[in-house]
Parts: structure tokens; sequence; C-alpha cells
């Protein structure tokens, strides 16, 4: 797909040129989202796992059984809601703002549902695993109803690569602002020592959250959904032969062809996994890697704020580079460096603690800045599916969903793995690691978390550059771009 290709007069060259007193107003509306999905993410991948296991006490068996649920339906609802949200009639599924407008309060209710216990838990209570189970599917079919229909529009507001950068660009600018709840919230919580301030905290960022998704809803614009509309009401166009079993395997057959789909989606999967891993231990890492004496409570506090404010001040600096040399090296430049840390870390050793803090939080930033820019791959194969079987409209949601499919369940995955990992060398058993004895045990356990931390990246990173090194559309970022809007 590297040649130069015209597509028919798209009305999505329009939608991107509403700008007044210098702000793209659709842009503004669509990072709106992201605001409020960055908020309640960044707190609930962060906090959730140490609060099940620490605070609930949830038991390993209860733990795992709650993933393996999570993992299948995380996993089936992103190309379920994919194919109803590009095929669907109804516009509060057809329409991308409206999947936005309707599912948002939804979405901010689910989110509060972790942090306000049934029941006061014993360790191992049967209701913690329920509650986690319930917890976990309901945030997360929210989250992806809302956030497949937010990544429609950011590939079809424009197949532009500036236009693109653009929304890149307040993209993160708003999810640089989310993001900072995490740093708040350890600061109001002290990491959540103080779980009533947390819930008062939790429930703040819901309602703000709700509210600037909201204003996407309202506000954002997309062509395609007017040529959706013009569309439904056109008697029996699109009637019940459209939602057939055959007609979803014979797009999902279409998209699963495509050989840079699928070099994407095995990249994408090693980054889901590597993403989870450091938001879930990450607290729990330092916690137990780095003396209170050397780092105390209020400085991790920052130290993990940073580690989420600072991937997008990094991606906003590079938009640079992202003209010039486009999201391919980029990706994989980051690919390098994250394995020449953690080596570099894993032979300088454990003791070193301020290195330690440094890797574990540029670690953090790291991937999840080259993960902010996976949508701009995305939108490239989008737009060569579009080209390659003339489509009307772009099956935005369903690539998006498949993607999904295939690399949600790392987000179970990498709990599951280390949890049962730690617990093997006496993690659950732990209370207070002042309180502990048995110093021999706790050592073996802080050498299990520093090779965790070393050799998981390079690992991982080591598989992304081979299945990411042919992946072949490397130039939409050259003036000669593969499709030209008129």
């Amino acid at each position: 797909m590297r040649s130069r290709l015209r597509q028919s007069p798209s009305p999505a060259s329009d939608s991107m040129r509403q700008v007044m007193f210098g702000i793209h107003h659709n842009a503004l509306a669509y990072a709106m989202t992201t605001l409020g999905a960055g908020m309640m993410n960044s707190i609930f991948s962060f906090y959730y796992v140490k609060l099940f296991l620490n605070k609930y006490k949830i038991s390993e068996g209860a733990f795992h059984q709650s993933q393996v649920v999570y993992m299948i339906w995380n996993a089936v609802n992103d190309p379920l809601f994919g194919y109803i949200q590009d095929n669907s009639r109804v516009p509060c599924f057809s329409k991308r703002r409206l999947s936005i407008l309707y599912g948002a309060p939804f979405y901010a209710l689910t989110f509060l549902l972790a942090w306000f216990p049934w029941r006061s838990y014993e360790a191992g209570d049967w209701l913690s695993g329920v509650h986690l189970i319930v917890t976990l599917c309901a945030f997360d079919g929210m989250l992806t109803f809302v956030l497949l229909a937010q990544c429609a529009l950011f590939a079809e507001i424009s197949t532009h690569h500036e236009n693109r950068l653009t929304l890149i660009k307040y993209n993160q600018v708003a999810s640089l602002i989310g993001s900072s709840s995490v740093l708040f919230c350890g600061l109001v919580s002290e990491n959540m020592d103080n779980f009533a301030n947390f819930q008062s905290f939790a429930v703040v960022v819901a309602l703000l959250a709700c509210t600037c998704m909201l204003y996407t809803g309202f506000q954002s614009t997309s062509p395609y959904d007017c040529l959706a509309s013009k569309a439904t009401n056109k008697a029996g166009q699109r009637d019940g032969a459209a939602l057939s079993l055959s007609s979803v395997f014979c797009m999902t057959k279409q998209i699963l062809t495509q050989k840079d789909f699928v070099l994407f989606v095995s990249m994408n999967f090693f980054q889901v996994f590597l993403l989870a891993f450091c938001n879930n231990f990450t607290m729990i890492f330092a916690e137990h890697l780095i003396p209170q004496n050397v780092l105390p409570s209020f400085v991790k506090s920052i130290m993990y704020g940073a580690g989420f404010i600072c991937p997008q001040l990094l991606v906003l600096s590079s938009q640079n580079l992202l003209r010039t040399l486009g999201y391919y090296r980029v990706i994989l430049f980051t690919f390098y460096v994250e394995a020449g840390a953690a080596a570099v870390m894993f032979l300088l050793g454990p003791q070193h603690y301020y290195i330690l803090a440094l890797f574990l939080t540029g670690n953090m930033v790291l991937i999840q800045a080259s993960f902010s820019l996976f949508n701009l791959p995305l939108a490239d194969i989008i737009d060569a599916d579009l080209f390659k079987h003339k489509r009307s409209t772009p099956l935005s949601s369903m690539v998006f969903g498949t993607n999904a499919l295939f690399t949600k369940p790392a987000q179970s995955l990498a709990p599951m793995l280390v949890v049962g990992i730690l617990n093997q060398v006496g993690y659950e058993k732990l209370e207070d690691i002042a309180t502990v004895s048995d110093q021999g045990s706790l050592q073996e356990l802080h050498d299990v978390m520093f090779y965790l931390v070393c050799l998981v990246p390079v690992c991982v990173a080591a598989l992304q550059i081979l299945a990411w090194t042919p992946y072949s559309i490397r130039e939409s970022h050259t003036v000669d771009a593969k499709y030209i809007e008129t």
C-alpha cells in the first residue's frame, strides 16, 4: 500500500476545517472523551489490582477466575460492539457521537463499582470474587462501547496525516490532563491508605469525566454520520440481512487477511500485556524494592503521577519526529530503547534505588507514549481496507474491535501470570513489609520482583521488534500520501 492511490471525493475533508481563535473545535470535542476516559482509566488500571489483593483480600483462585471471565468478555465485546456500531440502523449505535453521548453516564457509573465494597470482606471471601467479575465486565463493556465510537471518529474525521496528527496533539493534551488524576488521587488518599478520601475523589472524577464525554456527544461531528442517516432512511436498504452471520464472517475475513493488520495485532498484543504489567504492578514493585526511607510516600505519589503524565508530554514533543520519520520508525525505536534500558537496569542490580525509581517511571512513560500512537497505524489500515474493498463507508469500529479481540486478553494474562509468580514466593501471605520476621523469604520475593521488572520488558520488546519490522505502511506521513482528499 505504499503507492499513491486516489479515492473518490470524501466529505471527511471538511470536518477538520472548523477553526476559530486557533482552536479546531472538532478536534477539541473529540479530545474531551479522552480527557474523561483518561481520568477514570488511569485510576482504575493503577489501583484495582492493589485494592482487591491488599484491601479486599481476594483469594488467588477467585482473582484468576475473575481474570479468565474478564478475558473472555474483554475479547468478545469489542468485535461485537464494533460490528453493531458499523452496521446498526439504530442512531445511538450507528452515530459515533450518540454512542458516546448515551454511553457516558453508564461508563461513569461502572467506574465507581470497584471502590465501594458490597460488605466488609474477610480474607478469601467469595463475594469479593463476584464483585471483581462484575466490576471488570461492566466497566470494560461501557469503556468499549464509548471508546470504540471515539476510535472510529479518529479514522473518519479526516484521512490526511497532518489532520490526524492534529487529533493526536489534542488527544495527548487531554490525556495529559486526565492522567494527572493518578497524581492527585495519590496525594489526596495517601496512595489509597485513606480510603474514604479515595472514594470521595473517585466520585468527583466520575462526575467530571461524564461531563467531558457529554461534550463530545453534543459537539463532535463526523461526515459519515450524515451518510449513515441517509442510508438508514432508505427503506429496506439495511435490513436484517445486513446483520447476518455470513456478512460478519466475510468482513472479518477481509480484515484478517490484511498482512499489515496481522503484524500490527501481533505487536499490539505484547504492548497491551506490557502496559497492563506496568499499570497494575509498578506501585507494588516500588513499595517493595524501594525502601520508605529512600523515597517517602509523597515522592512515590509524584513518581506514579509522572508515569501517567509524562507520556503525553513525550508524544507532544515528538510531533516533528512523527512528521519527518513517521510513526513506524518512532514506534520501532521505542522498542529498542525499552529493551536496552531494562538490560542496563538488570546489570546494575536492585541496590541502586534512585536509578530503579527512574527506570520504573521511564518504562511506564515510554510504553504508554508509544501506545498512544497506535491509532495512526490502525487508521491507515482502515484506509487500506476502504480502498481495497471499495466500501462506501469505512469499517472503523470493526477494525478497532477485531484488533481488540486479539489484544485485550493480554490485559488479563499479565495480572494472572504475575500474581501467580509472586504468590509462589509468598506474596499472598504477606501482610506488612515492616512486620515480616523471615527476611530470607522477603529477599526471595524482592529478587523475583526485580527479575520481573527487568526481564519482562526485554523479552516483550524483542518479540515486538520481530512482529513490527515487516509492517509495510510506512510512508503515510509523506506529502505524497496514499489518499488524497478533495
